[in-house]
């Protein structure tokens, strides 16, 4: 049996500046940028594996002239208090390997899986004390978040187009149960997964305008997460990318698209309090004793942005917002509090081929593949072991 194999590499860089209204809360956490890279929506030629290595650096500090002060959701205790704790600053890394391997022509299977380090610290407890305005927490993790597993299947597969729809599902193997420094458990959103399963639908498309020169492309997908064990559940999520792509040369392609991104609010299990204002003395006012579903008001929000990049090697992309929501939050895998997301992305990606030989010697090669992947290359001298050849190209 004979695994076709081709090899790329480039490195995306993507840097997002996001800006929230005057008044904006949001919950414990951190968003994330959202672009389009060909590869990992595209299906592989069969038996080819399509490796994708991204790393995000993202921190968030409160905008000038925001207070931060936010809701607090209490899954652990089912208790949803407003004005509860003010945000001060969380800084997330998240490095992401995706593999994407065709099984077909048509059909391929990836597989998602980050790695996050979380550093969180906000005011605690606001209105609780007559002598000071809150206990200041703190909070740090690091491990596997959710790793998600999709089928994609290339409906309308044709030298100058493509049509290729996905079903996922993101399964909780993210830590859910993380305390902070005051031995709490920590809410939710600041959590490093859901901890429950979410489906995803998707569907990407993409014409060659002109044929290994111009290209366009579009991506929309869906995402549903069900309530966790401790009665929280994350909003909908609904994304639509459009763009397009200029080869310039065959290692040098210019990409400009647009991003929107629409998140329903999170919902929690718990009643209904009211902190005191600072300094009060008091602890927060039941409003609502029952313990109902009840949506979290420090979620949700709609984003728009325009990204233009260098999808090469290097290559950078920058992400510029053109509107933000009145929801009051940015929010995403997992919300941060009100204010200014600064956002680095990495990334390396490649392909690998393997063939069967009886040598362990392969001689220099080129390969040439046109279409809306065009990847032009010279294979390269290498010594792996007994029958495996591993030919290497440059995108």
């Amino acid at each position: 049996m004979r695994f076709a194999s081709r090899t790329s590499a480039f490195i995306l860089v993507v840097l997002c500046v996001l800006s929230l209204h005057r008044e904006v809360r949001a919950s414990c956490g951190a968003v994330s940028c959202f672009v389009v890279i060909g590869a990992q929506q595209q299906i592989p030629q069969q038996g080819v594996l399509t490796v994708n290595s991204i790393y995000n650096y993202t921190p968030m500090r409160l905008l000038s002239g925001t207070t931060g002060v936010i809701p607090a959701a209490d899954q652990a205790r089912q208790r949803l208090i407003l004005d509860h704790h003010q945000e001060v600053r969380t800084i997330t890394q998240t490095y992401t390997l995706d593999l994407n391997y065709g099984v077909t022509d048509r059909l391929a299977v990836e597989f998602t899986l980050p790695y996050l380090k979380r550093k969180h610290q906000h005011i605690d407890g606001l209105g609780e004390s007559a002598s000071e305005a809150g206990e200041p927490v703190n909070f740090s993790d690091n491990g596997i978040g959710d790793m998600r597993v999709t089928a994609k299947y290339n409906m309308l597969p044709a030298l100058r187009y493509n049509v290729v729809m996905g079903f996922g599902l993101e399964l909780p193997t993210g830590d859910t149960r993380a305390r902070d420094s005051s031995g709490q458990i920590l809410e939710s959103s600041g959590q490093l997964g859901r901890g429950n399963v979410g489906l995803i639908g998707s569907i990407y498309q993409t014409f060659e305008l002109i044929p290994h020169r111009l290209s366009q492309f579009a991506f929309a997908s869906y995402r549903h997460s069900f309530r966790n064990r401790d009665g929280y559940q994350f909003g909908d999520e609904y994304q639509l990318n459009v763009g397009l792509n200029l080869v310039t040369t065959p290692w040098l392609v210019l990409t400009n698209q647009f991003n929107y991104r629409y998140l329903t609010h999170d919902n929690v299990t718990a009643n209904l309090e009211q902190s005191a204002a600072p300094l009060g003395g008091e602890e927060p006012a039941v409003i609502d004793p029952r313990v109902l579903d009840r949506r979290v008001p420090n979620t949700g929000s709609t984003y728009f942005a325009y990204t233009p990049g260098v999808p090469t090697r290097p290559g950078a992309a920058r992400q510029v917002p053109v509107h933000g929501s009145d929801l009051h939050v940015l929010h995403g895998p997992n919300t941060l509090g009100a204010g200014v997301e600064q956002q680095s992305c990495a990334g390396d990606e490649f392909y690998l081929r393997f063939h069967p030989l009886v040598s362990t010697c392969e001689t220099s090669d080129i390969s040439r593949r046109l279409g809306p992947n065009r990847i032009v290359g010279d294979g390269i001298r290498s010594r792996i072991s007994s029958h495996l050849r591993w030919k290497v190209f440059e995108y």
